[in-house]
C-alpha cells in the first residue's frame, strides 16, 4: 500500500464529503450509534432513525436504562435487532465501568459487546483522533481494487491484512478523516453492484485494477450459502376494532418482538379456520390476502395471509394479546417483515411509519 494515496484522498474528501447528521457533531456516542445503524443499511435510510434514536436516548446512561420493548420500538424498521440489544449491553458496561463515557482506547472499545475491529476503529479515529484503521466492506472494495488483491474478503485474515496495511499509512494528524474518506469513496465512487466511477476517483492513477482494466474483478468474495426458505401463513385477526398480536420467544430470530400471529406452511381457508378454533377463537368471516416475501440474512419468509374477523374473546392463547391498531404504532415493536399485512390494520411499520408522520 502506497502512502501516495493519502493526500489526494483527503483533498477529495474535503471537497466531496456528504453532510450527515453524525458528522456534524462526532461525539463518541453519536459515532457509535451511527456506525451500528449503518451496518447493512443505506445512509439515506439511516438518517431519520439516527435522529430519532439520539433524541430519545441522548447519551449512554439513557441507553443503558431504556426499557427493552421501548428500545426495540426505537429500532423498529432497521432490522438486525441483536445489534441494538448488544448496544444496550455495552452501554451498561460503559455506565458501570467507565462512568458513562466510551473509553478512548481501541482495545477497551473492542472488549465491549457488539463492537468489533471496524466499529472500534471508527469510534477511536473519528471521535478520539486515534490513528487506527476502520475497515468495512466499502474500504475492502477500495483497497482490493487499488492493490488488485484477489484474496477472499470474507476471510478474517484478509481483513487483518488490510488493517495492517492501512495502519502503516494512516495519517496521525487526521485519522478520522482518512477512514471516513475511504468509506465515502467506496460508498459513492468505487461502488458495489455496478461499474466504478473511475473518472471521479482521486486514486485512479494509483489503482492497479483500473490501470489493468479489471475493476469488476475485485473484490473477490466466496459465494454465500443459499438462504433457507420458510413458508408462512400470516393472520390478521380482528375483534371489532382490536387486532391480535403475539410476543415472539426471547431467543432466536426477532427475539422479544411482537408479530402478527402466523402458522407454518401455506394453509387453505378451511385449514386456517380449524387452527383458529384450536386457538379458542370463534371466526365470523375470512378473507384471503396477497403474497409477500421478506429476506433475512440466512432465511427467506414466503408468506400468504388472511384477515379473520372473530367474535370477542377473553380466552387468549399464550403470548397473544388484543390491542387497538394505533397502539401498536406507539408501543409494540413489530418487525418490518409483516409490513405487507400490517397495512390491513391501517398501521405502518418502521421507516414507512416515519415517512407517513413527516407527510402529515
Amino acid at each position: 500500500m502506497t502512502e501516495k494515496i493519502v493526500k489526494p484522498l483527503l483533498k477529495w474528501y474535503d471537497e466531496n464529503a456528504r453532510i450527515l447528521p453524525w458528522r456534524e457533531e462526532p461525539t463518541p456516542y453519536r459515532v457509535w450509534v451511527s456506525e451500528i445503524m449503518l451496518q447493512q443499511t443505506r445512509v439515506e435510510a439511516v438518517k431519520p432513525f439516527f435522529e430519532r434514536f439520539v433524541k430519545n436516548l441522548p447519551d449512554i446512561t439513557e441507553l443503558a436504562e431504556c426499557e427493552p420493548e421501548r428500545l426495540l420500538k426505537l429500532w423498529e424498521g432497521l432490522g438486525y435487532y441483536n445489534r441494538v440489544k448488544n448496544m444496550q449491553k455495552a452501554a451498561i458496561v460503559v455506565k458501570e465501568q467507565y462512568g458513562g463515557k466510551l473509553p478512548d482506547d481501541y482495545e477497551r472499545l473492542m472488549s465491549l459487546p457488539g463492537i468489533g475491529s471496524y466499529t472500534a476503529g471508527a469510534i477511536a479515529s473519528i471521535a478520539y483522533g486515534i490513528a487506527v484503521p476502520a475497515v468495512d466492506g466499502n474500504v475492502l472494495r477500495v483497497i482490493t481494487r487499488v492493490t488488485a488483491d484477489s484474496d477472499d474478503i470474507m476471510k478474517q485474515s484478509v481483513r487483518r491484512k488490510v488493517e495492517d496495511e492501512l495502519g502503516r499509512i494512516i495519517p496521525k494528524e487526521r485519522p478520522g478523516a482518512f477512514n471516513q474518506a475511504l468509506m465515502e469513496l467506496g460508498a459513492t465512487v468505487c461502488v458495489p453492484n455496478g461499474m466504478a466511477k473511475c473518472e471521479q476517483c482521486p486514486l485512479a492513477k494509483f489503482c492497479t485494477a483500473h490501470i489493468q482494466g479489471r475493476e469488476m474483478d475485485f473484490p473477490s468474495k466466496k459465494k454465500k450459502k443459499e438462504r433457507k426458505i420458510e413458508e408462512k401463513t400470516v393472520l390478521v385477526i380482528r375483534d371489532g376494532e382490536r387486532a391480535a398480536i403475539r410476543k415472539r420467544p426471547t431467543k432466536g430470530l426477532l427475539a422479544g418482538m411482537y408479530e402478527l400471529p402466523n402458522l407454518a406452511g401455506h394453509l387453505s381457508e378451511d385449514e386456517v379456520l380449524r387452527e383458529m378454533k384450536e386457538m379458542n377463537f370463534s371466526p365470523i368471516r375470512i378473507q384471503k390476502l396477497g403474497v409477500a416475501k421478506h429476506i433475512f440474512s440466512h432465511v427467506e419468509w414466503h408468506m400468504i395471509g388472511y384477515v379473520v374477523w372473530v367474535e370477542e374473546s377473553e380466552d387468549m392463547p399464550d403470548q397473544m394479546i388484543l390491542v387497538e391498531p394505533e397502539e401498536t404504532e406507539k408501543t409494540y415493536p413489530i418487525p418490518a417483515a409483516f409490513t405487507a399485512y400490517a397495512r390491513y390494520l391501517n398501521i405502518r411499520l418502521g421507516q414507512e411509519k416515519y415517512e407517513k408522520n413527516e407527510k402529515e
